[in-house]
Order: structure tokens, then sequence, then C-alpha cells
């Protein structure tokens, strides 16, 4: 069963609009109903990376970074917030493997995910 898109994205812009007013509670609580309408849902999955990072939900900001560059092996944004992610929780070695492929990825080289 294909996921209602259009649902999705109205759901989506509803969760930016949040975001854009600081309401980074609201707008996380949104886009976790994006990923699970859809959970190929690449967009979704990487702005909820980012309002849990914004309200220092770390360890599960990193659990939807790594869906993001999952889902797109080769998005140079997704690593790099992953990147950020990383650190944000300390873990430098991760951080630099992630800014690592984001790096080849400037370069115009691809990812390979095992």
């Amino acid at each position: 069963m294909q996921p209602d898109t259009t649902a999705r994205d109205d759901l989506f812009d509803e969760a930016n609009g949040h975001l854009a007013v600081g309401e980074i509670t609201e707008a996380t609580a949104i886009y976790r109903r994006c990923v699970e309408m859809d959970p190929q849902f690449f967009d979704g999955w990487h702005a909820l990376g980012m309002a849990l990072l914004k309200n220092g939900e770390t360890r599960e900001a990193i659990g939807a970074g790594l869906m993001a560059t999952t889902l797109r092996p080769n998005d140079l944004l997704a690593w790099t917030s992953l990147s950020q992610m990383y650190v944000r929780a300390g873990r430098i070695a991760e951080a630099e493997d992630a800014k690592g492929k984001a790096r080849i990825l400037s370069l115009g080289g691809k990812v390979m995910r095992a």
C-alpha cells in the first residue's frame, strides 16, 4: 500500500511552519507522524533528526540521521547533519567518518553502504 503523499506533504509543511517560528516540540511531533505515514520519506527523517538535535534529543536525532543516510547514501546534507549529531553526542570517531563521507560527496564521489 502506497502512503498518502499529499497528506504527508501537508503535514510536513505544517511541521516546517512550526519549526520556522521556534515551536520545535510541535514540529518534532509532526515530523514523527510524517515518517510513520511513510517510512521511506527522506525529507521527513532528515527534518526530524535536525529538530530532535535542536531539542537536545541527540541520541534519537542520530537514529533519524542514520535513517536519512540509509535512504539516500549519497546525500551530502544528510552526512553533514549526521556528523553534527555525532559531534553533539561526543562521538568524534563517528563524526569524522560521517564528515569524510560528506567530503567524498562534495568532491563528486559516491558513498557505498554495506
